[in-house]
């Protein structure tokens, strides 16, 4: 038997009240769910995941089990530093002059567990050679930078309690009193990438240039870079941070050997099988500048570029339309790897909040917009208006922060609904 029911033939029951109370406060709650956190604190580069993924076996590396068991390289080709691999020595040689940001011809490279480490040798090693060459015995060398600098420079310079040198702030501020000096030049400058070079320029100054964001992808090539001390890392010009490896280009011998033995105290070497995970991935960059292989994930540096270029379009558009933040403005100058002139497009935003009610900036996007950053105190600032915010995160976070940036008003703190 075919049962049909006509329209309206079925009453319904009215709801109880307290079900279509419990319903509405069930939405009121979906609605009023507080904001997830986002990390933009560390500039942790997973942007470049979308572009690894698509580099396929070309990028990838098979370690047996046998292999990389001793302490020493499997081929070292002479170099000073004793536990570095020759294949991963070749490969940076041949992306800094594919890239032309740095000299390598004539110089000493050192490889480290990340650029920290290799900062830590390079205070070692200029702190205690006098400027004859010879050992140094005397008062601890001040180490200074200009401000805004990095904000980790004063926590690890000071670390290990170093009767050889210690941190004295802001190059800036600093009066060499014709003693000897360390300058840590960082250029492009973390945290707010401009162009840096030194300050103080006295008699018995020493220099260590920070160079870990002088890739094409963040700023104008128009030179290579040729310093005394040159310091680089795997983590932002390749985006493999959990790598945990950088290495220097170093002028003098001496200096590279004290650097050498420093890292060999601190870890006896660095992993080898990072440095030809590394080898590996740099191999696979040169190659996709030459159009060699990965045509389907296309030139790195090119993808880098266009990311970078696209979000610091987004950002701008999202300060300049409401008003309460403001961005930094950068030079175009001519590089020489893309041939052309163009601007910086840094990984770091140093954001300035322009709101009269608001003081500190890190403790309003922290606080209403669940956006964790880095207050510009940390960088050596006098003032909270200042914070920086990572852009080579992830592209889901990205447009959570342009999202949550445009809900605030310029004339007040109030979050748009």
């Amino acid at each position: 038997m075919l049962l049909v029911l006509r329209e309206n033939s079925v009453k319904m029951c009215p709801r109880p009240a307290n079900v279509v109370s419990a319903e509405k406060k069930e939405d009121s709650t979906k609605k009023q769910q507080p904001l997830e956190t986002i990390n933009l604190d560390q500039g942790d580069p997973t942007m470049f995941v979308e572009y690894w993924k698509k580099a396929g076996e070309k990028s990838s590396i098979v370690i047996p089990g046998w292999q990389n068991l001793s302490y020493f390289p499997n081929i070292n080709g002479g170099n000073i530093c004793w536990f570095l691999e020759k294949e991963f020595s070749d490969e940076i040689k041949k992306l800094h002059e594919l890239v032309g940001n740095a000299i390598t011809k004539d110089r000493y490279i050192v490889v480290g567990t990340g650029s920290t480490q290799l900062y830590q040798a390079s205070l070692f090693a200029l702190a205690s050679t006098d400027d004859t060459g010879n050992d140094s015995s005397s008062r601890p060398m001040d180490v200074v930078s200009a401000v805004p600098y990095y904000s980790s420079y004063p926590a690890v310079t000071d670390f290990l309690k170093s009767g050889l040198y210690k941190w004295s702030g802001d190059a800036c501020k600093f009066d060499d009193k014709n003693e000897p000096y360390i300058e840590v030049v960082c250029s492009p400058n973390n945290p707010d990438g401009h162009t840096m070079t030194p300050v103080v320029n006295g008699n018995r100054g020493k220099l260590i240039h920070d160079l870990a964001y002088y890739w094409p992808q963040y700023t104008p090539i128009p030179k290579p870079a040729d310093h005394d001390i040159m310091l680089f890392t795997v983590s932002k010009s390749t985006g493999h941070a959990g790598t945990r490896l950088g290495w220097a280009i170093v002028k003098d011998e001496k200096i590279a050997r004290k650097m050498t033995k420093f890292i060999e105290l601190s870890t006896i070497g660095v992993s080898k099988d990072s440095q030809y995970r590394a080898a590996t991935i740099m191999r696979a960059v040169t190659e996709s500048a030459q159009s060699i292989s990965l045509q389907l994930a296309g030139n790195f540096f090119d993808f880098g570029r266009k990311t970078m270029v696209d979000r610091w379009e987004r950002l701008r558009k999202v300060a300049s339309e409401n008003g309460a933040f403001s961005l930094p403005k950068y030079s175009k100058r001519y590089c020489n790897y893309f041939g052309e002139i163009r601007e910086a497009h840094p990984g770091f935003a140093w954001l300035k909040c322009n709101l009269e009610n608001v003081e500190d900036c890190e403790s309003l996007l922290e606080g209403k917009l669940k956006i964790l950053v880095r207050g510009g105190k940390n960088f050596g600032m006098d003032y909270k208006k200042y914070v920086r915010v990572s852009l080579i995160d992830q592209e889901d976070k990205f447009q959570m922060l342009l999202d949550r940036l445009s809900s605030v008003s310029s004339s007040s703190t109030k979050i748009k609904a």
